[in-house]
């Protein structure tokens, strides 16, 4: 009787043991299977926000479409995505449910700082956590809950190194480089000083705005003087990307989109390296927010260090791709030639980025370089390939910044508006605008042949919108109560700007009697009274010759050296080495000299030989005296004939043979000729 007991107890005692572990493992089982629902979930939002940033693409593309077909110009393609982004972002944010509450503060009193990652050990399992930001203790019980506006909620860090580096690149590659280099003196004036002005205009109007704002109570938290000069830098970037779409459409004076544009492209660069300078402003002693010279000096060295390193960056690898598509036969495979170049302009930004220096300046000039270089050593095929890849990559980066700016509005979770702060900041962008142009514009005028009108200065000062990079530098750090508010005034500056300023650009080219219709190679008219140019043998003549006039005399130094040496060494054009390099450099110049430059008996002419040409190389000599183009006179060696057939000086044929013009491309030039007017005439 005891063994069947035994067998008994020892049964039901296995019995229980299975249920148990088999209880065990049922709950496992169970923790695995919402595991994989909860990431089958998450990446179903995945694919469902950026679903939504593609349908808004392709809604605004469209729309565009429809816009351009009906002659609409009174919202630009910019406006339009945030529109569209607004309405999504309402949609999301009041449309969509919330989830299931699971979020659990607990306390951590001994940790005196956050942690960047932390491991959460539960029932003897670790979970991972990365910290996302700080929240006050007011809305500890209002963290959003809802799972898709955290989706579409993007990491600043892919505006940066996604979306800035082709839109950059194109301003760069896609440079009309004959009106940017004869206006060079003034865009850097502009781009440089200028956006120095405006930046510590706008942060000192702004501190006065901080204080008044703490005065009647209306400022809850901390607000240094640092963080109004950074906001200054931030929103002294400018992106007149409406008023230029309008202004290319328009044909509008070339000139003046020469100004913006330039100032533009430039301007992001320098926004970006002096908010990096202000940051790096720490001055020593108890007080970190109190002005040290010491560190403002530093400040400065540091903006010159980035900025220079920066600079030489993208020149260097621009330099290098043009040297592999010169060197190697990558021009018989264009699909390689292609890839390599996109490769190694992108790489350009990560590159500077992560050796410490600002990636938007060396991409700018990445872009430059390439243009000038390595693109006449592409096949056609590859010319024609990057000129489109990057243009379509600039449209739809350029319009998903946009949209996202429309969704951030209702999307963004830590949004700080005040009303004084916002006014201030209006008022203080338009004085810093002002004082950015016209006293600018004045000085430059000094010195300048062909003068800013004041139709010109009234409409820079209209077209100084803020878009693109204002946004990305503000949305790059929201971290504390200053930048959350400065974050939420420059998107509706943003939203101002491009909507009203932007809108309004047509009826302000009518109003100040700006040209429009104008042929890209057409020059304005002479200004200057006191001369009177007549025309030769055909109009080529004249815009070459006032081209090279007029061309900033930076660059007029600059053009020797690139032509006779940097070109032929890094492309297949210019002149060949053996005959600009020393004699006892002539094994070094044959192997540096490109096949190509021997085989071509007659080059083509170079677009920048446009730019280049002394006052003293236009002259005339009627009877006796020979007139130059500044009213000298004097005896030289070439003269005009009556029947305005013109003898050329050895001099002069050497110019035009280190150019590479053809003899029949000279014939067909004409002549220019200058007099002085007399008073009573």
């Amino acid at each position: 009787m005891a063994l069947p007991l035994l067998l008994l107890l020892g049964a039901g005692g296995l019995l229980a043991a299975e249920r148990s572990g088999g209880g065990g493992g049922s709950s496992s089982a169970m923790e695995e299977l919402a595991t994989e629902q909860e990431a089958e979930e998450s990446h179903r939002q995945d694919s469902v926000s950026l679903l939504t940033f593609i349908l808004l693409l392709t809604l605004t593309i469209l729309t565009i479409w429809l816009f351009k077909h009906r002659r609409v110009r009174f919202l630009h393609e910019t406006g339009l995505a945030m529109i569209y982004g607004l309405i999504v972002g309402v949609i999301l944010r009041y449309g969509t449910p919330s989830s299931s509450g699971r979020d659990k503060p607990l306390s951590c009193s001994q940790e005196d700082r956050p942690f960047t990652t932390l491991l959460v050990n539960v029932s003897g399992k670790f979970f991972e956590y990365t910290l996302k930001g700080e929240i006050s203790p007011g809305k500890i019980h209002n963290v959003e809950q809802n799972d898709m506006l955290r989706k579409v909620t993007f990491d600043p860090e892919v505006f940066f190194n996604i979306l800035l580096p082709p839109i950059i690149f194109h301003a760069g590659y896609s440079l009309k480089k004959r009106h940017f280099f004869r206006n060079l003196g003034s865009i850097l004036a502009y781009a440089f000083l200028g956006t120095a002005v405006s930046c510590f205009i706008i942060g000192n109007l702004m501190y006065g705005v901080v204080k008044l704002m703490k005065l009647v109570g209306q400022l809850s938290d901390k607000f240094y003087y640092t963080d109004c000069l950074l906001f200054g830098a931030i929103i002294s970037a400018t992106d007149p990307v409406t008023v230029l779409a309008i202004f290319n459409e328009l044909h509008a004076d070339v000139d003046l989109y020469a100004l913006l544009f330039g100032e533009s492209v430039l301007n992001d660069a320098v926004a970006i390296v002096l908010s990096s300078s202000i940051v790096a402003y720490q001055p020593t002693g108890e007080n970190t927010h109190a002005f040290d010279a010491a560190a403002f000096f530093k400040s400065v060295g540091v903006f010159l260090g980035i900025f220079s390193g920066s600079f030489m960056m993208g020149a260097v690898t621009g330099v290098v791709t043009a040297l592999v598509t010169k060197f190697t036969k990558l021009h018989c495979f264009p699909l390689l030639e292609t890839a390599l170049f996109f490769l190694m302009s992108w790489s350009t930004f990560l590159l500077a980025e992560a050796c410490g220096f600002t990636g938007v300046v060396a991409v700018l000039f990445c872009g430059i370089t390439q243009a000038h270089y390595t693109y006449n050593n592409l096949s056609v095929e590859s010319r024609s390939r990057t000129k489109q890849l990057f243009e379509v990559l600039h449209f739809l980066a350029e319009n998903f910044i946009f949209s996202y700016m429309g969704l951030a509005l209702f999307t963004f979770q830590k949004h700080m508006f005040s009303p004084v702060f916002i006014i201030g900041a209006f008022i203080a962008i338009f004085l810093g605008r002002a004082a950015h142009i016209y006293p600018l514009s004045f000085l430059l005028n000094l010195g300048r042949r062909h003068k800013i009108s004041w139709n010109f200065q009234h409409m820079m000062m209209f077209s100084g919108l803020r878009g693109a990079m204002a946004f990305a530098l503000a949305i790059r750090d929201t971290a504390t109560y200053a930048h959350q508010m400065m974050f939420s005034t420059t998107l509706l500056i943003v939203f101002f700007t491009v909507w009203i300023v932007g809108g309004g650009t047509t009826p302000m080219l009518s109003w100040l009697n700006i040209r429009v219709g104008v042929d890209p190679d057409q020059d304005p008219p002479p200004t200057n009274d006191n001369f009177q140019v007549l025309q030769g043998d055909g109009p080529e003549s004249e815009r070459r010759n006032r081209t090279k006039q007029e061309s900033a005399w930076l660059f007029r130094l600059w053009y020797s050296f690139d032509h006779n040496y940097l070109k032929p060494i890094l492309t297949h054009s210019g002149p060949p080495l053996t005959t600009t390099l020393p004699s006892w450099c002539g094994l070094i110049a044959r192997c540096l000299t490109s096949p190509q430059v021997y085989d071509n008996q007659e080059q083509l002419r170079e677009e920048d030989s446009d730019f280049i040409l002394n006052d003293s190389d236009l002259t005339v000599t009627y009877g006796d005296t020979t007139i130059t183009a500044n009213g000298s006179s004097g005896p030289h060696t070439a003269t005009t004939s009556l029947d305005g057939r013109r003898t050329k000086s050895s001099s002069e044929e050497a110019l035009e043979r280190d150019l590479g013009a053809a003899e029949h491309e000279v014939a067909s030039r004409g002549t220019r000729l200058v007099f002085p007017l007399e008073d009573n005439a």
